[in-house]
Order: C-alpha cells, then sequence, then structure tokens
C-alpha cells in the first residue's frame, strides 16, 4: 500500500498544523478513533449528542480540520457534527491493507454509524464529500435523513471528472511550492479569498497538504456513475450548493444533469470550490433551512 505522506517530517508537520487549527476553534470538540474493516477512522464531534446527528465530509486533498474550520462552531449549535477523516486521506484516519484490497465506502460509512449508534443521519459534504454524500444516500436511502453537496455535481463520466480535475489542479499541483499552493488557491477560490490569507494556520496548513500528501492514496474512493432513474428516491432530500465561480462544479453539462434529474440546487454568488470557507453564514443558513425547516425553490443565494 502506496503511503499516504511523501515525507515522515511531512506527516508530522500536517498533524501539528492540524492539532492547531482545531485549538484555534472555541466549540468544545471530543477527537476518537473507531475501528473499521478498513483501518481506524478518526472523527471529531461537536455539538451536544441530543441534537440529530450531521455527517460532514471532506474532499480529496484535505482533511476534517482544514475543511470545516468555518463551519464546526455554527453547526455545531443545531447539530450534533460528526467531521470524518477519510480513509486514506490527508488526516488521522489510518488504512489497513483492507482498503487497498476491498474498499466498500457504504459498508465503511455503515460501521462509523453503528460504532457511533446511529440509525439515521443527516449529510453535508464538500467536493468528494458531495460525491460521498449522495452515493451514500442511494446506497443506504433508509439511514440518511437528508444530504447537503456543496461544490460538487452529479458525476456523468469518469473522463468528464478526471478531465475537469487536470484542468483546476494543473500544473501547480505537480510543482508544490508556496507560490503554487497560492497561486492553485486563487484559481480554485471566487473572489472571497480572505478567509485563507488572513488565515495564517489555515494557508499554512494547505501548503503542507500539496507540498507532502500522496493523493494517490485516495484511488480507492473509486466513483460510481450511477443512472438517471436512481436519483428518483433522493430528489426530495438532496441540495446541491454550487458557487457561482467553481470552475470544477458550475458548467452547462453538470447543471443540466442537475435539472434533468430533477434535483433541488442553488447557485451561491461570489463563491469557488471552497464554497463553504468563502461563504460559511450562507452555508451555515443552507443546511440549517434544508435540513431541519422549509425549503423555496430559489436558484440563486
Amino acid at each position: 500500500m502506496r503511503p499516504r505522506y511523501k515525507t515522515e517530517n511531512g506527516q508530522r508537520l500536517i498533524y501539528e498544523s492540524y492539532d492547531r487549527l482545531l485549538a484555534g476553534l472555541s466549540v468544545p470538540l471530543e477527537q476518537q478513533n473507531i475501528p473499521t474493516t478498513y483501518g481506524i477512522t478518526h472523527i471529531i464531534t461537536a455539538g451536544s449528542s441530543e441534537n440529530p446527528p450531521l455527517l460532514l465530509l471532506h474532499g480529496t486533498g484535505d482533511n476534517a480540520a482544514m475543511m470545516w474550520v468555518y463551519n464546526m462552531e455554527e453547526l455545531s449549535q443545531a447539530f450534533y457534527v460528526i467531521a470524518i477523516d477519510n480513509i486514506g486521506g490527508s488526516g488521522k484516519s489510518e488504512p489497513n491493507d483492507n482498503y487497498s484490497q476491498q474498499f466498500d465506502q457504504a459498508k465503511w460509512l455503515d460501521e462509523i454509524l453503528e460504532a457511533l449508534r446511529i440509525n439515521s443521519v443527516y449529510i453535508a459534504g464538500v467536493s468528494y464529500g458531495a460525491y460521498l454524500a449522495y452515493h451514500y444516500a442511494l446506497m443506504r436511502p433508509d439511514r440518511v435523513e437528508k444530504i447537503v453537496c456543496m461544490a460538487g455535481s452529479i458525476a456523468g463520466s469518469q473522463l468528464e471528472v478526471m478531465s475537469k480535475m487536470m484542468k483546476a489542479f494543473l500544473p501547480e499541483a505537480l510543482f508544490p511550492s508556496e507560490r503554487n499552493a497560492r497561486k492553485l488557491l486563487r484559481k480554485l477560490c471566487g473572489p472571497q479569498i480572505a478567509p485563507f490569507e488572513e488565515h495564517p494556520e489555515l494557508m499554512q496548513h494547505w501548503i503542507y497538504l500539496l507540498k507532502f500528501f500522496n493523493n494517490a492514496s485516495m484511488r480507492h474512493h473509486k466513483i460510481t456513475i450511477f443512472p438517471a432513474e436512481d436519483f428518483r428516491v433522493i430528489r426530495h432530500k438532496a441540495l446541491f450548493l454550487i458557487g457561482d465561480q467553481d470552475m470544477l462544479s458550475n458548467y452547462p453539462k453538470a447543471i443540466h444533469r442537475l435539472i434533468d434529474y430533477g434535483m433541488i440546487y442553488r447557485i451561491v454568488k461570489d463563491a469557488g470550490h471552497a464554497i463553504n470557507h468563502e461563504q460559511p453564514e450562507i452555508i451555515h443558513r443552507a443546511i440549517q433551512q434544508f435540513c431541519l425547516g422549509n425549503n423555496d425553490t430559489q436558484n440563486t443565494m
């Protein structure tokens, strides 16, 4: 199994930065490790366990601490937040040999929920986490109340996914200097880049991930292309939030697919791929209203 980090020192720097990001939050947090078939899954929880449970799922090249640094406090007021470090990802989850041989995303999430004694759940995910949210909702519709998919649309083909990723991340990701890390961030984000540039630890963490995390270790998180008719079962309980400047999820083919499949979606103004960092207040309100309150049909926010 390919190592997740390029160097031991790189892993140390990422983990130390991860801890500093969490230490900067004012909300009480708990961290725990859950044994699963595919290795140890590290999670961060916040909020009262009496609140409705909300799984938070991050993207391919990041982790729970980085992804939810601007969201954990607010969301934990209404939900019992469970932020998961993807197995094989750049957080503190530790995969075993089963991960590289027989990884099943739905079974993995089943085991996490069972360990926490949670029968049904709300889910919010960003980028790959958005895919994982609707994948799990399709595979386990009885276990999922509602999902909010941010900075992610329905995958139409493997080629489409890969071409968009390459266009967004290359060539900067191949040469992860601090200069290129900042350049790539500006390319991915909308005009609201201040949440990164004005948060030195968050920016440093992003640079560490580009330099030291081996993205290939996430390759066992396969993308399944589901037929349109499968989405009928989740039309009423899925919301897609897409930044108007997100080159990875806001393009004609992706938006037409959402419309053709009858999905609920919103276009968020002045937001790019880091939508929940760039427009956290809008995101918090949308998640709470969709999951716990009434919804409207407005397509622009």
